[in-house]
C-alpha cells in the first residue's frame, strides 16, 4: 500500500511539477494560443488556394483554352507534390530555403507552410462539390447571360461550399493537429512549449501528456460543434 501511495505521490509531483511553479501553466496558455493563431490563418490561406486551385482544375477538364490546360496541369503537380511529401520536409524546405532572412518570423513560415499543404487538400474537397452541384446550374447561368466563370463564381462555387463546409471543418481539426511538428523551426507552439517544460523539470512525459490532452479537449470540442453545424444545415436544407 506505501508502495502505491508513493508511486502516486511521484506522479502527482511530477505533473505539479509541469504545471504550477514558475507558472508553467502560462507556457500551455501561450503555446495554444500559436497554435490556434497558426491554424486558423493556415486554414483560411489554405481555402484560398484550394478554390482557385480546384476552379483552376475544373476549368481546365472543361475548356478547350490551352492557357487553362496548361495551368490545370500545373494545379495537378502542385496537388501531387503536396500530398506525396511529408509536411515536416515541407516544413524544413520553405524554411531553409525560401525564408532565409535570419529575421524571419517562424510563425509566418508556419502559416505559410501549413496553409500551401492544406489548399492542396481543400482544392480535391472543393473539385469534389463543384462536381456534385448538377451540371443544369452551368446551363441555367449561361442561359442568363453569364460567362464560365462569373457562372462558376456566383451560382456553381456558393452551392459546392455549402455542401462541402463540414469537410472544411474537418480539414481544420486535422490541421490544429498537425501544427505540432511546427515545433522543428523553432515555433512556440504547444508542443515546443510542452518540451521546454519537460527540459526545465528533468521529466518530459508529464508535460507532453498534458499537451495531449488539451489537443485532445481542442479536437473533441471542435468535432462536437461541428456535428452541431452539420445537423442545423441538414435542417436548412430539408426547410
Amino acid at each position: 500500500m506505501n508502495i502505491i501511495m508513493e508511486k502516486l505521490r511521484a506522479i502527482y509531483d511530477s505533473f505539479y511539477n509541469a504545471i504550477v511553479p514558475e507558472q508553467r501553466y502560462m507556457a500551455y496558455v501561450n503555446g495554444l494560443k500559436i497554435t490556434l493563431v497558426i491554424s486558423l490563418f493556415a486554414v483560411l490561406l489554405g481555402v484560398a488556394i484550394g478554390v482557385v486551385v480546384a476552379v483552376i482544375k475544373v476549368c481546365g477538364a472543361h475548356t478547350k483554352n490551352m492557357i487553362m490546360r496548361v495551368l490545370g496541369k500545373f494545379c495537378d503537380l502542385y496537388i501531387t507534390v503536396i500530398r506525396g511529401t511529408p509536411l515536416m520536409v515541407q516544413l524544413l524546405i520553405i524554411y531553409n530555403l525560401i525564408f532565409t532572412s535570419r529575421d524571419t518570423n517562424p510563425i509566418l513560415v508556419g502559416t505559410v507552410c501549413f496553409g500551401i499543404n492544406s489548399g492542396a487538400y481543400v482544392a480535391e474537397i472543393v473539385r469534389a462539390g463543384i462536381n456534385a452541384v448538377d451540371s443544369g446550374q452551368m446551363e441555367a447561368g449561361r442561359s442568363l447571360g453569364f460567362n464560365w466563370l462569373k457562372t462558376m463564381w456566383y451560382i456553381v462555387l456558393p452551392q459546392a461550399i455549402k455542401n462541402i463546409l463540414p469537410a472544411l471543418g474537418n480539414e481544420f481539426i486535422v490541421l490544429v493537429k498537425e501544427t505540432s511538428v511546427a515545433s522543428v523551426i523553432a515555433v512556440n507552439d504547444l508542443t515546443k512549449n510542452a518540451q521546454y517544460i519537460g527540459s526545465r523539470t528533468w521529466d518530459l512525459i508529464p508535460p507532453l501528456m498534458i499537451a495531449a490532452v488539451i489537443y485532445l479537449v481542442i479536437v473533441v470540442a471542435l468535432s462536437r460543434l461541428l456535428k452541431i453545424f452539420e445537423r442545423r444545415l441538414a435542417k436548412g436544407d430539408r426547410h
